[in-house]
C-alpha cells in the first residue's frame, strides 16, 4: 500500500524548495516531485537574491552558492545618467543555491525524486491522487510549485492564464565590474522592459534583457551587446524563459491546496524578481499546511488563510502595475529629464529630497506631473528588497 504523504510538492525550485524545508522541519512527511533529473538545471533568471530576503526568510547561504557579493542596484539611463539603490545583495550559482536548499531539506526529513514528471491530479475522499511518469502517490495536502506552466491550476481549470514576458541572458566572459547589478532601461533595446549586467565571479557576467516582444528578445540582446563593445566576449551559455507579469492568480488555494511561486504569479511587478517571493510563500504554504496537518482539517476555509498571508504581506502587484505602465509610457526624452534630476544615490532619500526632486520636476517639465508620473516614481520604489523586489 502506498504511503500518503502529509504534503507533495510539485517542483524543486526556490519556492518548492522552502516549502519542503518548513514542512519537513515542521514536523510534516514531504514528497517533493521534480521532473529534471537535477536539481537547479537548466537555470532560468538572473540569479540575483537580497541581504534582506536571506534575513527574511531566515536563510545564511553557503560560500559556494554565492558567486558575488554585491552592494546595490544601479539603474543607467539613456543618457547615460545612474542612480543608486544601495542594498547589500548575492548573485548566486543558482542551480547550487536550490540543490543546496533540496538537501537542507532533505536532512530534515523531505523525500525528494527526481526525472519524475508529474502529469495528472484528481483529490478523492479528502486526499490527492498524484499520477507521475513513474507511478502514483497520495498526499493529504498538494503544493504547486511547478513554475510558470502552473500545472494544478492549468489542469483542474482554477484560473485563467497569466500574460507572460520573455527573459534571455547570456552567460559572458571578462566584464568589468565594480560590485553592482547594473539595470539599463533603454526603450530603444529593451521595449516595456529593460536589460542588465549582473557581475559573477572569475569575471564572468549574466547579460541579458526582459521585453514583451518575445520574438526580437534575442535580436535586441545582440544589439546591446555589440553597443557595450561585448561583442568579441566568450559566451559561456545561452538561458532564460517566460516570467509570469499578470499578477497573482484569482485562486492560489483550494481543499487541501496551495500555489506557490511562479506557479502563483508571484514575481516583482517592475522588475520581474521572483526568488524572493517564491521562498517566503513556500514559507507561509509550510505555515498552513502544520496547521491543516495539526487540526485535521482540509477545507477552503482553512487554507484560505494562505491567500490572507500572501495579500497581506506582498505588495499590491495591481497598483504597482499601473505604476510600471506609466513608466514605461514615458517618451526617451522624458526619461533623460526625469532621470537628470534623480540623486545619484537614493541613501537617505528623505521626504524633504522628494519634494526637492518633485519641484525640478514641476520647474522644467510641468507636464508630466499627473497622477501617472507619482505611480511610476513609486514603482520605482518598489523595486527595493524590503518590498521583494530582488
Amino acid at each position: 500500500m502506498n504511503k500518503t504523504f502529509d504534503v507533495l510538492i510539485i517542483g524543486a525550485g526556490p519556492a518548492g524548495g522552502s516549502a519542503a524545508l518548513h514542512c519537513a522541519k515542521a514536523g510534516l512527511s514531504v514528497l517533493v516531485i521534480e521532473e529534471h533529473e537535477k536539481i537547479g538545471e537548466p537555470v532560468h533568471c538572473g540569479e540575483c537574491l537580497s541581504e534582506y530576503a536571506c534575513k527574511n526568510i531566515g536563510l545564511e547561504l553557503p560560500k559556494e552558492v554565492i558567486s558575488e557579493i554585491v552592494k546595490g542596484i544601479r539603474t543607467i539611463y539613456p543618457n547615460n545618467k545612474k542612480t543608486i539603490v544601495p542594498e547589500n545583495g548575492f548573485v548566486l550559482e543558482k542551480e547550487k543555491f536550490e540543490q543546496w536548499l533540496g538537501e537542507k531539506a532533505k536532512d530534515a526529513g523531505a523525500e525528494i525524486k527526481l526525472g519524475e514528471k508529474v502529469v495528472g491530479v484528481e483529490r478523492k475522499n479528502m486526499v490527492w491522487k498524484i499520477k507521475t511518469t513513474k507511478g502514483t502517490m497520495e498526499s493529504r495536502i498538494l503544493i504547486d510549485a511547478s513554475g510558470i506552466t502552473s500545472f494544478v491550476s492549468t489542469k483542474l481549470g482554477l484560473n485563467k492564464r497569466f500574460d507572460s514576458v520573455i527573459g534571455v541572458q547570456y552567460e559572458l566572459k571578462d566584464i568589468k565590474r565594480d560590485g553592482y547589478l547594473d539595470f539599463y532601461i533603454w526603450p530603444k533595446l529593451a521595449p516595456e522592459g529593460y536589460l542588465w549586467m549582473i557581475p559573477k565571479s572569475n569575471g564572468r557576467a549574466n547579460v541579458g534583457l526582459v521585453t514583451h516582444e518575445k520574438n526580437n528578445a534575442k535580436k535586441y540582446l545582440d544589439e546591446f551587446i555589440k553597443e557595450k563593445k561585448w561583442g568579441k566576449k566568450t559566451r559561456v551559455k545561452t538561458f532564460g524563459g517566460l516570467i509570469p507579469i499578470s499578477g497573482p492568480l484569482e485562486k492560489t488555494f483550494g481543499e487541501g491546496l496551495m500555489l506557490i511561486g511562479d506557479a502563483a504569479g508571484f514575481t516583482s511587478p517592475m522588475f520581474e524578481g521572483g526568488t524572493h517571493l517564491g521562498l517566503k510563500s513556500g514559507q507561509m504554504a509550510a505555515q498552513i499546511a502544520k496547521e491543516a496537518i495539526r487540526k485535521n482539517d482540509f477545507s477552503e476555509e482553512l487554507f484560505s488563510k494562505y491567500n490572507e498571508l500572501h495579500r497581506n504581506e506582498f505588495p499590491d502587484y495591481k497598483k504597482i502595475l499601473k505604476g510600471k505602465k506609466a513608466f514605461y509610457n514615458f517618451s526617451e526624452e522624458e526619461l533623460n529629464f526625469v532621470a537628470k534630476n534623480l540623486p545619484d544615490t537614493f541613501e537617505g532619500f528623505n521626504f524633504f529630497k522628494k519634494v526637492i526632486f518633485g519641484l525640478k520636476i514641476a520647474v522644467g517639465k510641468p507636464n508630466l506631473l499627473k497622477p501617472s508620473f507619482f505611480r511610476a516614481m513609486r514603482s520605482l520604489e518598489y523595486s527595493n528588497a524590503k518590498f521583494y523586489g530582488w
